[in-house]
């Protein structure tokens, strides 16, 4: 794509009157400057654009849940992997600040990068607390992003947690189990590495894979596989089940796994892979279904 029509659909990407297809096309151009093809996708961003498109059975409202998933994990590989719950709320005033612990996680249901992590509650402004969460119940996923599907029916809601931490680090280390049609095919792991947090990009057998994404810097050191890998990877594609494509997140805190969620739209689709060559190579990891002539849109699941 030439640099003045990338100009152009920068220019013209939030504007979401636009018929899906031509806003997606404008959308994927401005981020990636390439041109999108719905009918033929074949680069991974491409293909996550056809699933918003395209791929609607009702489950994936489900699982985008923050709340609803958890009985989705429950009955495929038990409770023993969630997180502490300590409340779900569908309004603001309902929460009882004065009976939580001193330390937790607030969340949105709904949402994506809706998070509160609250380290000592003496501190925390409740009037301000209160405005944000207010705020976080007027959130659209689906209508202030780039219509990620998934998220278009979920109902508003928030959920305590229990606060999770590993000594001498300000993130917990991410476990991100990228899954096509039920297979693991590349984990990435997010982790903190001092003044930053950085990434690295793995293989079923823990070795590092030479690609990044655009969106976060890239861990130049090597990690130490963890004992409960392989079980996490399993675990990972036990969600999945045969869903075209869904990130599937751990975390590993004094060597438990806690399920973290589960994601259809990484990044929205915006930020690609390099080497470029990768974008095809996990494209063609990922088989969408077959959409009928005539068919609007596939509901089963």
């Amino acid at each position: 794509m030439n640099k003045h029509k990338r100009l152009i659909y920068k220019a013209l990407k939030n504007l979401k009157f636009l018929p899906k297809p031509l806003f997606f096309k404008i959308r994927y151009g401005a981020y990636t400057g390439k041109k999108l093809d719905l009918k033929n996708p074949v680069e991974f961003n491409a293909k996550i654009h056809w699933l918003k498109m395209y791929y609607h059975p009702p489950i994936l409202t489900q699982l985008a849940d923050k709340y609803a998933v958890r009985a989705y994990v429950t009955e495929k590989i038990g409770a023993q992997y969630l997180n502490e719950l300590y409340g779900f709320y569908t309004r603001v005033d309902a929460i009882d600040f004065e009976s939580l612990p001193n330390q937790f996680v607030m969340k949105a249901v709904h949402g994506s990068s809706t998070n509160l992590i609250v380290k000592d509650k003496s501190h925390l402004n409740l009037e301000k607390t209160r405005k944000t969460l207010q705020s976080w119940m007027r959130h659209n996923q689906y209508q202030k992003v780039g219509f990620e599907w998934a998220y278009k029916h979920i109902k508003p809601g928030i959920i305590i947690e229990k606060h999770l931490a590993e000594d001498d680090k300000n993130c917990l280390t991410d476990y991100k189990f990228a899954c096509f049609n039920g297979k693991v095919k590349y984990v990435q792991v997010i982790l903190d590495n001092g003044d930053k947090v950085v990434q690295i990009f793995l293989d079923t057998e823990f070795n590092i894979l030479e690609f990044n994404r655009v969106n976060r810097e890239s861990y130049e050191g090597k990690l130490q596989k963890p004992i409960e890998f392989d079980t996490m990877l399993y675990l990972a594609e036990t969600l999945a089940d045969k869903l075209p494509y869904v990130r599937v997140d751990f975390y590993l805190v004094d060597n438990r796994i806690i399920f973290g969620e589960m994601t259809f739209y990484p990044g929205d689709g915006k930020h690609d892979f390099y080497p470029d060559y990768f974008n095809k190579t996990i494209g063609d990891y990922m088989k969408i279904p077959l959409l009928e002539k005539g068919q609007k849109e596939i509901t089963n699941y």
